[in-house]
């Protein structure tokens, strides 16, 4: 856990979207300390008049091989460690040959009971899983 979906401009080969999503959940295990098997990934690929991202009023332009990511998890993570994620997606996306200034991260957080992975069951709440909320 967390949820990442992924938004892509189509275009791209099968091994490169392959390749943006294994970095990013890289990243994920790196700085977040969650367990190699902790995946959970949406990745959708739409046409580029569906994929807007501006630059904000900060002086930047994107292009189509911008990466959208919106990562949802339980709440309780530091400042500190959300920025350092941040810093190491882009890090590791720029490997797979996306510039920062096209990397695009949105950080959700919500709580334990916001959460079942099957069987109709909240885990965390039940203690089947560890819970990250503060």
């Amino acid at each position: 856990m967390p949820l990442v979906r992924i938004d892509l401009v189509k275009g791209r080969a099968t091994s490169d979207v392959q390749k943006i999503a294994d970095a990013i959940h890289e990243a994920l295990v790196e700085v977040m300390e969650i367990p190699v098997r902790d995946r959970f990934q949406v990745v959708t690929q739409h046409d580029a008049f569906e994929v807007v991202a501006e630059d904000a009023g900060l002086g930047f332009e994107r292009d189509d091989s911008k990466v959208m990511i919106q990562i949802i998890t339980q709440r309780g993570r530091t400042q500190n460690l959300k920025q350092r994620l941040y810093q190491r997606i882009t890090s590791k996306l720029t490997i797979t040959g996306v510039t920062p200034n096209n990397v695009f991260i949105s950080y959700t957080e919500n709580t334990p009971a916001d959460w079942s992975f099957g069987f109709g069951k909240a885990q965390f709440l039940l203690g089947e899983l560890k819970s990250y909320a503060s």
